[in-house]
């Protein structure tokens, strides 16, 4: 005979921007039993037709109110990302488990503190590297296992993306290293385009702190921010291997970002977004596949139910966190020389800017894993070496 098993009572943090996908999974999941929509905390109260099919939540600016009224069991968490330690200690001080969103933290220092709080509190902390979700990543780490595109040489990624001007106004801290004297670092590499480098560190199975031996960094702009859009990081481990991630704001032709672990026998490139894999090997033709996902939502909630390990927890961003301190403490993004890039408006009056050549430029390092500097990009310098790790 099967138990009822009652609505697990949860709270967002930030239900508008990036937000408003974690509140549709919400939705699903309400909508099955296995949640309740307890609380949602944001600066200005969701509308009755967002919160359609939700009822009547209990809405607050406070956070930590929220938790005491709601006593909510779970919390996701998506907001900005100076903002992500301070709830997730909040939420770990009522004993509620957390779905935090991507980067986890703005510093090493504030991942340690952030890590160090939550094992006090015993709770569970996943992260929202959606990428890892995907099952294509046990594929990959099979396929490389039995030795099908023979010994891996080093990891590849690239993002070839765009975002338009506005995207950099669309709330006080976009574009910004800093706000206020504290760190947000919201660049390329560290949010837009973090999956690619997690998925990379992933797939080497270098996620741990220690895994990490040195970091190389190369940071433009091309917008009027403060941030970097355009930027390659190599990332030597202790295995010996380079992971090189390039990534841009300000594609020519945006498409999708994706990894490629070169083999001595051949390649395997993986669309992450797509969840769609690519195998090139010597003497075989092309092989590609699909592969499902698993929701971090509801892992999170097996998680609690003793039925999964969680796929993306806390200490397994240690890694990424190492590249996201890199970049903090590298010098600030230099700009681009007006002549390497080009504002281009659409008809409904959005402009992008678009940097000369990017795509191919991106697309080479993930080949090589090999900077711009050394690819021959006339506006790169030399690449700055992180302090040793």
């Amino acid at each position: 005979m099967s138990l009822h098993r009652e609505p697990v009572p949860l709270v967002l943090a930030g239900a508008r921007g990036h937000g408003r996908k974690h509140l549709d999974t919400i939705r699903r999941l309400a909508l099955s039993g296995r949640v309740r929509l307890a609380g949602i905390c944001e600066l200005t109260p969701l509308s009755g037709a967002e919160l359609d099919g939700f009822g009547a939540p209990e809405q607050s600016t406070d956070l930590t109110a929220l938790l005491r009224s709601t006593g909510a069991r779970v919390v996701v968490i998506s907001t900005p990302i100076h903002t992500h330690t301070a709830l997730a200690l909040s939420a770990a001080e009522h004993g509620a488990h957390v779905l935090l969103e991507k980067p986890p933290a703005p510093s090493y220092a504030e991942f340690q503190r952030l890590a160090d709080g939550i094992e006090a509190a015993g709770i569970a902390v996943q992260v929202g590297f959606q990428s890892l979700g995907s099952h294509a990543i046990d594929a990959i780490r099979d396929l490389v296992a039995d030795g099908v595109i023979g010994d891996v040489l080093g990891i590849g990624a690239a993002g070839p993306w765009t975002r338009d001007e506005a995207y950099f106004r669309r709330a006080p801290w976009a574009g910004h290293r800093r706000l206020n004297g504290d760190d947000v670092v919201d660049g390329v590499l560290t949010n837009p385009l973090a999956h690619a480098v997690a998925t990379a560190l992933a797939l080497d199975g270098s996620t741990g702190a220690g895994d990490i031996e040195a970091i190389e960094t190369e940071l433009f702009r091309a917008h009027d921010i403060e941030a970097d859009d355009t930027s390659y990081v190599a990332i030597t481990t202790t295995a010996g291997r380079r992971i090189g991630v390039a990534a841009t704001l300000c594609a020519e032709h945006p498409d999708e970002p994706y990894v490629v672990v070169h083999g001595s026998r051949g390649r395997v490139t993986f669309w992450y977004k797509q969840d769609r894999v690519l195998v090139q090997r010597s003497g075989h033709g092309p092989e590609e596949s699909f592969h499902g996902r698993t929701d971090l939502l509801v892992n999170l909630l097996d998680h609690l139910e003793g039925r999964a390990a969680l796929l993306v927890p806390l200490r397994a961003t240690a890694a990424f966190m190492r590249v996201v301190e890199a970049v903090r403490d590298a010098p600030d993004p230099a700009r681009l020389p007006p002549k390497a890039w080009m504002r281009v408006t659409d008809e409904e009056g959005s402009a992008r800017r678009v940097v000369h050549g990017i795509d191919a430029l991106v697309a080479a390092c993930a080949d090589t894993l090999d900077g711009f500097g050394a690819l021959g990009a006339p506006w790169a310098g030399a690449p700055k070496e992180a302090d040793a790790l």
